[in-house]
């Protein structure tokens, strides 16, 4: 924890498989206990930095009949283990800053202590994963909301300075409109994520509902204000000197990782039909 903490290590999160996307209680990768070490065999995909990480929680089946209702289990896994490599790089549309690619697992030798929780936690792995999807669901509104207001900046300055039919384009009416609904949008999905944030702050509170509109509304929000920025700078909009065009293609894919839009909408509505 304290090299994590320092940034001397790098670490992370290892629960998406080729078969076990929004269907996350279907992974495969099995982890068996021999002696002093679990055993972990399987394949991780789609794993952010994976290629830099120094330690990965990985989350692996440890009784195959209970599944997720009680047989995954998280572990601590570092680079050096026997049987940890490195897979395939993928070739990404955009957030081309970071390196996404596999993680493969062939008899990797996990020391016993590096079940996160110890023993009593072996079999608990899932709940684990689903309240770190709940902060990392905030974090991800977070970001979009973040690159939102920076569309916002970008588009301004950009309707202040281009000239067309002898005036700057933010004195049509029709750019007005659409300056005014990105930052009506963002106002709107700033306050939703300081709320669910504060309340996430308060020991016991549980934000699973309030986490999953977040994610919805601020993804959804930063992609419809991405698709009016480029429209706002026009041609010089689809190109690659100016810097919108980056906007559009990574905030695509805040609407699939952490959990997608329509999970997000399935974790609402049951939520509310629980009566929370």
């Amino acid at each position: 924890l304290p090299r994590l903490a320092s940034g001397e290590w790098i670490g992370v999160f290892a629960l998406t498989e080729p078969e076990a996307g929004s269907d996350a209680a279907n992974i495969q990768t099995t982890a068996e206990k021999r002696g002093d070490f679990w055993m972990l065999n399987g394949r991780k995909h789609f794993i952010t930095n994976g290629d830099i990480a120094d330690l990965a929680t990985v989350f692996a089946v440890t009784n195959k009949t209970e599944k997720a209702k009680g047989g995954i289990t998280a572990f601590l896994v570092e680079k050096t283990f026997p049987g940890f490599y490195v897979g395939a790089i993928e070739r990404k549309m955009g957030m081309r800053g970071s390196h996404t690619c596999e993680l493969l697992f062939d008899d990797c030798q996990v020391p016993a202590e590096n079940v996160i929780g110890g023993l009593s936690m072996v079999g608990k792995g899932f709940k684990t994963a689903m309240k770190v999807l709940d902060k990392g669901r905030l974090t991800m509104g977070a970001s979009a909301l973040g690159s939102a207001q920076r569309l916002l900046e970008l588009s301004l300055d950009y309707a202040r300075q281009r000239v067309q039919f002898g005036r700057p384009i933010g004195e049509f009416q029709a750019i007005q409109f659409m300056l005014a609904d990105m930052a009506t949008q963002i106002y709107a999905g700033r306050r939703m994520l300081y709320h669910a944030a504060t309340l996430r702050d308060r020991k016991g509170t549980a934000v699973v509902k309030e986490a999953s509109m977040v994610k919805l509304f601020c993804t959804e929000m930063a992609n419809r204000i991405a698709d009016m920025a480029v429209q706002i700078h026009g041609g010089m909009g689809y190109m690659k000197d100016f810097p919108v065009e980056r906007f559009y293609r990574d905030l695509r894919l805040t609407r699939i990782y952490e959990g997608t839009s329509e999970i997000q909408r399935l974790v609402i509505a049951r939520e509310l039909l629980k009566g929370k």
